[in-house]
């Protein structure tokens, strides 16, 4: 009885199996075989007992039924391959193979299970081959479907993976078997793979034996690549992957080269411009892997394709890969390894190209002029046997003809071609002085530069400036002389006017440029005659020539300021002139003491690629800008008009900017030990690190009643705000409290609201921790207090909004307060509008305090966190707020929407639509500005939305462009007022009345 029960219990599920069979087979149900593989992965079956199980349909007369019996079993060893033995691989490769004689109707599912045997770890050596053959000899593979000839492609590619030793063991018989099955195929899915299997067959070093050629027509009949994906393709197959696996092919063996090249040079001939920009770059990749041998028959019938290309194209981009092809050509032929007895074909391909293209240089205004130097220039920069080579052919006829011809325009060419044959010196580096090919002509080349410096055409110069600076970059080209001349001309174009301001920049930066290369020549020659003009007692000249030379001056010492040993001959030049300013010694107006603090800036910024110069532009303009400013907020009995200009807005903010530039690179270290020098200035009035400091009296700018140390705070800002996340700061909650209490002052605006931005710069960056939470408790409590107070509301809600934008950028908890409380002031009456302005500096980046390159604190995503935060209150309290009060809520709306990135907006403009058109009503001009910029994306990018509100949009358009009747009556007067100006002696104020009287001139006329 217990026999019989157990072989009862193990028939149980044999019979459920031979059901689930049955159902996946006679039921047409495709459920079944996940089932049965599944049981399979868990033990519940063996797959000889599924073979068993399928017996009957693996034997059924009738094909269809036979089909899917493989099927079943072909889908569960998918799943299951991983689980075979070797015995059980051996049989099952015998039984599949078998049945590739077998119907037609019952090769795919054998192919299927054949794919499955293809990836098991367990095949023994010796059945991939067995299974290749097989496939090779039964298989028509051109006659079955996209999906089964996929399958034939991933069988081969899974052997190849795996068995590669066996498979090149087949010798040329693989090839020539894969090549009967990739012929004809025309399917992008498979040709990925067909075209991955050949690079395989070539890059791994199969035998190809006599079927080089063979190989090579099957693949090359598919160049160029003529595909188009459908819409909506679910595959993701672009021409471009095509392309690419195509190319790796064709360019992947010399072997192909008498093939390929007769083939690229017909399509480059051709009409069809995707033909001939993929043979050139097809050409380009094969370079890499030719040699000598293989081009030498066809070279001269490739430089007659490219040249043909690139001389009639009217395409950039054919001539753009023309020149790379005759560059990657030239390289080739460059690189190949000679021998004694072997021609040189680099010599006569370059005789080739000059010979053709050397006399159109002399034609400066024909049209082949350009073509044929870029053709010279793209082989010249292949190698420096090829530069040398047409160089030296080159440059004396350039020369002799830049003499040869007299006008401007045509020099200007010439020039700009030598120009292009000079950079390509660049690249090659010879040991030998007199081996380098410019050697000769040296003396040449700087007299036509310095002649071109000279010329009366503004063009000319620019590219002489140019040229210079590239033969300054040659190593031991310029002598002294030369030198000397050049920073000669470079000190004169400097001082242009106005009309020759391009070659008074171009000249600039190159004095800055050449500077890093020459600094004794530019510390010897020109840094004198700066000084000397610096010095002058401009006093006497007139006014407006004064202040140009001035700026033009300044400009140019920190133009030069690019070497270290400059930097430190310009700063104390700067800094003597900025004291001499403050003793009443040269210049008493603001915008001349803002001239000297950005030239001064401009040398930190160039400064700070070097941490020697940059501590070295600190330590000593920091201390020196900070004395200046201390002696100038001391009380004297005489009032200094210049104690005032250095205690102006502008000029305090100039000042700052230096500062913060001269401290936002500094390392942790130095920043440290320059903080303790500063916080006992401003905290203690400690002057002992200033130079000179002995003032007339105490620096106390946060207990001293006067507004002109107070407004030094602006400095201290500055500083402190520009300083490493991780510096710690001396005495911090003393300095905090008393940034707060003066933010709440009312006597001096300016110097209330620097401390408000000082107090949020520094706690954004403050780490969390109960010291953070004091802190924000304190200033919190002096927000209410000051809003609550009518003599310093405006300065409390100043401090408010920048204690909720130094949270905001840092994802603070309580930004989300007191955003809400500044939306409430909304409502204010007096601080309303200043309210909703407020939005604008929350979502802007900041230019002084709170920066990222001030080391602030700033999320990412800041705004549209905000935006997704706050704009559905906003709404609401539009909605709910009086008529009098929605035009702020409108100007809040319309900055947070007009600072977000345009990917952002446009998802969310249509459910804001309608406030936005009615934005367009509002009598604020900031608010239409804002709102149309808003509307403008929407307008090209959401046209189907807005056309549900075209009524409406061009009502609200006109009612806005009629404001042009309220100028008309005085379009008259100002056409006569602005035709005086017409005749100015400034050719930038003649400009811009020529372009204002145009403006007058249209107003009011149709589509004005």
């Amino acid at each position: 009885m217990a026999a019989a029960a157990a072989l009862e219990e193990a028939a149980a599920p044999v019979g459920a199996l031979c059901g689930l069979v049955q159902d996946f087979v006679m039921g047409q149900q495709e459920g079944p075989a996940d089932q049965v593989a599944a049981d399979v992965k868990s033990g519940g079956y063996t797959v000889l007992q599924v073979v068993e199980a399928l017996g009957s349909s693996l034997e059924n007369p009738e094909p269809r039924t036979r089909a899917r019996g493989i099927q079943l079993l072909s889908q569960v060893l998918l799943q299951c391959h991983s689980l075979l033995l070797e015995k059980e691989v051996v049989h099952l490769i015998l039984f599949y193979e078998n049945r590739l004689k077998d119907h037609h109707l019952v090769i795919p599912p054998v192919l299927q299970g054949l794919r499955a045997l293809s990836l098991s770890v367990a095949l023994p050596p010796g059945l991939a081959v067995s299974v290749l053959k097989a496939i090779f000899q039964e298989v028509h593979v051109q006659s079955l479907l996209q999906v089964d000839r996929h399958t034939v492609f991933s069988i081969i590619t899974n052997f190849m993976r795996s068995r590669e030793e066996e498979l090149k063991g087949l010798g040329a018989d693989f090839t020539f078997g894969f090549i009967q099955v990739m012929d004809g195929e025309k399917d992008p899915r498979n040709l990925l793979l067909a075209f991955h299997i050949v690079h395989d067959l070539i890059s791994k070093d199969y035998s190809l034996g006599p079927f080089v050629e063979e190989l090579f027509e099957v693949t090359s009949c598919y160049f160029p690549i003529d595909f188009t994906p459908p819409p909506n393709d679910p595959y993701g197959i672009q021409r471009d992957d095509l392309i690419l696996s195509l190319r790796a092919v064709l360019a992947s063996t010399p072997r192909f080269a008498e093939f390929l090249l007769p083939l690229l040079i017909e399509k480059v001939d051709s009409e069809i411009l995707s033909a001939k920009l993929d043979s050139l770059q097809t050409l380009n990749a094969c370079c890499a892997v030719y040699g000598q041998k293989e081009l030498k028959d066809f070279l001269p019938s490739l430089w007659a394709s490219i040249r043909r290309e690139v001389f009639q194209t009217a395409s950039e981009r054919v001539e753009a890969e023309g020149l790379a092809a005759l560059h990657s050509l030239t390289a080739c032929l460059s690189c190949s390894v000679l021998r004694a007895d072997a021609e040189d074909l680099l010599d006569s391909f370059l005789s080739n190209i000059l010979q053709d293209c050397r006399h159109h240089l002399c034609e400066p205004d024909m049209k082949l002029v350009w073509p044929s130097a870029k053709l010279l220039q793209a082989a010249a920069g292949a190698s420096a046997r090829a530069c040398e080579h047409i160089t030296s052919n080159v440059l004396p006829l350039l020369l002799e003809q830049f003499h040869k011809h007299s006008q401007s325009n045509q020099r200007r060419t010439i020039l700009e071609m030598i120009l292009g044959f000079l950079k390509l010196q660049q690249k090659w580096s010879y040991e030998d002085k007199d081996e380098r090919p410019l050697s000769s002509f040296k003396d040449q080349l700087c007299s036509l530069v310095f002649m071109a410096l000279t010329d009366a055409s503004t063009q000319l110069q620019l590219v002489g400036i140019r040229t210079l600076t590239v033969l300054g970059a040659q190593p031991d080209l310029l002598s002294s002389g030369d030198l000397e001349l050049a920073i000669g001309h470079l000190y004169r174009l400097s001082f242009l006017e106005e009309d020759s301001q391009s070659c008074r920049v171009a000249a600039l930066e190159a004095s800055g440029t050449l500077t890093t290369l020459y600094p004794r020549a530019f510390s010897s020659h020109l840094l004198p005659k700066l000084a000397e003009e610096l010095h002058k007692d401009v006093a006497r000249e007139n006014g407006s020539s004064k202040c140009s030379k001035h700026f033009r001056c300044l400009q140019a010492l920190s133009a030069v300021s690019t070497h270290p040993s400059i930097v430190k001959e310009t700063l104390p030049l700067l800094l003597q002139h900025l004291c001499q300013t403050n003793k009443g010694n040269v210049i008493t107006e603001a915008s001349g003491v803002i001239a000297i603090c950005q030239s001064l800036q401009q040398v930190a910024e160039k400064c700070q690629q070097d941490p020697e110069s940059y501590w070295y532009f600190h330590e000593t303009a920091v201390p020196c800008l900070f004395a200046l400013a201390v002696q100038a907020s001391m009380p004297e009995k005489e009032s200094s008009v210049l104690r005032k200009v250095l205690l102006q807005d502008e000029v305090l903010a100039a000042l700052a900017s230096v500062i913060g530039t001269a401290t936002t690179h500094l390392s942790p270290e130095l920043a440290t030990q320059s903080v303790t020098c500063v916080i006992p200035l401003f905290l203690d009035g400690n002057t002992s690190f200033l130079p000179e400091n002995s003032f007339p009296g105490q620096f106390q700018p946060f207990q001293d009643g006067s507004s002109g140390q107070r407004r030094l705070v602006a400095l201290l800002m500055a500083f402190v705000c520009s300083l490493p996340r991780n510096v710690e700061i001396p005495q911090l909650n003393r300095l905090m409290r008393e940034l707060l209490e003066q933010s709440c002052s009312h006597n001096c605006p300016f110097s209330s609201t620097a401390a408000a931005k000082c107090f949020a710069g520094l706690l954004n960056k403050q780490p969390p921790g109960q010291q953070l939470d004091d802190l924000l408790q304190l200033a919190m409590d002096t927000v209410e207090a000051g809003l609550a107070s009518e003599s310093s509301r405006n300065q409390a809600f100043t401090l408010l909004l920048w204690i909720t934008k130094a949270l905001v950028l840092r994802y603070h908890p309580l930004s989300t307060c007191l955003t809400t409380r500044l939306m409430g002031l909304l409502s204010d009456p007096e601080l309303g509008p200043a309210a909703a302005d407020g939005f604008s500096l929350l979502m802007s980046d900041g230019s002084d305090v709170l920066t990222r390159a001030g080391h602030a604190d700033v999320r990412i995503m800041f705004r549209q966190r905000f935006f997704t935060d706050n704009v559905p209150a906003l709404v609401q309290g539009f909605h709910a707020a009086p008529q009098d009060v929605k035009p702020n809520y409108l100007k809040g709306l319309s900055h947070v929407l007009n600072r977000l990135p345009k990917t952002v907006l446009l998802p969310e403009l249509p459910t804001l639509l309608s406030l936005l058109l009615e934005a367009l009503s509002c009598p604020d001009s900031v608010v239409q500005l804002s709102t149309l910029s808003c509307l403008q994306p929407l307008l090209l990018e959401a046209p189907q939305v807005m056309s549900l509100h075209v009524d409406i949009l061009v009502t609200k358009f006109l009612d806005l462009s009629s404001s042009h009747s309220m100028l008309l009556p005085y379009k008259a007067q100002v056409i006569r007022a602005l035709a005086k100006p017409l005749d100015d002696k400034k050719r930038l104020v003649r400009k811009e009345a020529v372009s204002a009287r145009g403006e007058w001139f249209l107003l009011g006329s149709p589509g004005s």
